[in-house]
């Protein structure tokens, strides 16, 4: 997780996310706590409070762009996993936030 996440959080307070329901805890291998979704699909879930017009993930805690943490972070979906700071998506959330953009870490580097 980059440091710039422990303080922003627009992502979970952007999108729905969604994914295949045998992430959560209905299922024996999954890890996501069923109690955090809602049904969406026969198949997929969403977190609570991402399918809904202004969204905000259930789990997020704090004030966005202040200090936030995840109440499931290590137990958090694969649709959370795959989510790149700095990539298009978070520079859109963070925009609508108010947030400056993040400078991506190979640009750092170079």
């Amino acid at each position: 997780m980059s440091q710039a996440c422990l303080h922003c959080g627009a992502c979970c307070a952007n999108f729905r996310v969604s994914f295949y329901w045998a992430e959560t805890t209905a299922h024996p291998d999954g890890q996501v706590p069923q109690e955090y979704t809602t049904p969406i699909s026969p198949y997929h879930v969403a977190m609570q409070g991402t399918n809904q017009k202004n969204p905000r993930c259930c789990a997020l805690k704090g004030e966005v762009g202040q200090q936030v943490s995840c109440q499931i972070y290590e137990q958090r979906s694969g649709t959370c996993r795959e989510f790149q700071a700095g990539d298009a998506h978070c520079q859109a959330a963070r925009a609508r936030y108010g947030l400056a953009p993040l400078i991506p870490v190979f640009e750092l580097s170079a």
